[in-house]
């Protein structure tokens, strides 16, 4: 009897055994593991020795025998006699749950997650982020700086500059319509800016920043690229193997035609021509109207007075009578029908100027009628007003008569062309000089 019960005892405890490592074996559970946690120790050896191959094995008879079987159809369980976990210990089937989560848990941890053929792909990272208390304060944001030091003025007229930031402090320049210049600081609705040689305070309610300030100054502003080495060659094309133009020296500016446009190559306006400099030489930044001092301003307009002074200043009288009255202002009609009065006058200027210089003929018919000078004269323009088939205006016989009387708008000046073509004092369409 003793023997009998013995045996079953020894083939149950055999059968939750290999159970047991049938379980680690299926979630892959270290078995000792196991073991420490419910005191099988003494048993796996046993267990080792009963699924050893070379291990006499006891009568199968003698260990119970059982089977897995899966959820019918219908979802109902199966008996409980046939399932296999029926046959663990309680302890040991928590031990199996515990470790089954363990395995979920890594599977967490390491960003992985199992498709439904057992390969592991790779989920999205979780960042989680710790709430802060409820009673933390968050931090007021820090204004935000400008990306850029530009500033221009946005006014119709002038902007005054001042000394201090305050509309009452004394007042030391003027920045101008679409006048630029560097932000120096900034306090309290006042910006302390550089424009030229003037340095002072103005209102930002007259300002523009960041990229308004950029915008404006790409609309009014020129490209300008400053030469920043010696004996920099102008290619006529954007190569190094193009043909040579010239050479432009360390601080040098010209006007940018056109931006690297990924050749290594800057188009600048050279002499009139478009030349090709390398842009690892050169620096290339908008010019833009710069504003005023008083100082330099006072300075400006007396200069300004002075040479007003000298070009109206009277030339002296010339004797000539009406027939030589009347050429001059067909002349200006021909020449200067739709320019204002002041380049009316400045025409006659020029041609009385000659006749006072002894580098030209001494009369008024001569100036006009010599060669390759006048081209209304040379096709026939200032004969057809003359007699009456172009009509002169009378601004044109008034001008003219000033000028025989020494009149003058322009000076000294024996030249004039359309304007552009020469520097020289310029009165609407034409530059004098």
């Amino acid at each position: 009897m003793r023997r009998g019960k013995a045996q079953s005892n020894r083939a149950r405890t055999a059968g939750w055994t290999a159970a047991l490592i049938l379980g680690c074996a299926v979630l892959s559970c270290p078995v000792s593991a196991l073991a420490t946690e419910t005191g099988l120790d003494p048993l796996i050896a046993g267990a080792g020795s009963l699924l050893d191959p070379r291990t006499p094995q006891a009568d199968p008879t003698a260990l119970p025998q059982y089977s897995l079987k899966a959820a019918d159809v219908s979802g109902n369980t199966p008996a409980k006699s046939s399932s296999l976990f029926e046959a663990i210990p309680a302890a040991t089937q928590t031990l199996v749950a515990r470790a089954a989560d363990t395995e979920k848990d890594k599977s967490a941890v390491s960003g992985q997650e199992t498709t439904d053929d057992g390969q592991e792909v790779s989920a999205p990272a979780v960042e989680e982020e710790t709430p802060a208390p409820e009673s933390a304060e968050k931090p007021a944001p820090e204004p935000e700086e400008e990306s850029s030091t530009l500033v221009m003025a946005d006014v119709n007229q002038t902007l005054n500059v001042r000394v201090e930031p305050d509309p009452s402090a004394e007042k030391i320049g003027v920045l101008y319509k679409d006048c630029g210049g560097t932000i120096l600081e900034r306090r309290n609705g006042w910006t302390k800016l550089q424009s030229g040689d003037l340095v002072g305070w103005a209102s930002d309610d007259y300002l523009l920043f960041g990229k308004q300030a950029e915008a404006l100054a790409a609309d009014v502003g020129n490209l300008i690229a400053r030469i920043g080495t010696d004996s920099l060659r102008v290619r006529k094309e954007a190569s190094k193997d193009s043909g040579i133009y010239g050479l432009v020296k360390t601080g040098e500016t010209y006007e940018v035609v056109k931006r690297d446009d990924g050749s290594g190559f800057v188009c600048i306006d050279y002499k009139g021509k478009e030349g090709y400099v390398s842009s690892d030489f050169v620096k290339v930044d908008f010019k833009i109207d710069t504003g005023e001092t008083l100082e330099a301003i006072n300075k400006r307009e007396k200069a300004e007075a002075e040479k007003k002074a000298k070009l109206v200043a009277n030339q002296g009288a010339v004797a000539a009578n009406t027939d030589e009255v009347k050429l001059l202002a067909a002349l200006i009609q021909c020449e200067a029908g739709n320019q204002p009065y002041e380049g009316k006058l400045g025409v006659a200027a020029v041609v009385m100027n000659r006749v006072r210089s002894g580098a030209y003929p001494n009369s008024i018919y001569s100036v006009i009628y010599a060669s390759g000078q006048f081209g209304p004269a040379a096709t026939g323009q200032v004969a057809s007003a003359y007699v009456g088939e172009i009509a002169i205006g009378q601004s044109c016989y008034t001008a003219a008569q000033a000028a025989i009387n020494g009149e003058t708008t322009v000076g000294g000046a024996c030249h004039f062309r359309r304007a552009g073509s020469h520097e020289g004092v310029v009165i609407g369409n034409h530059v004098f000089w």
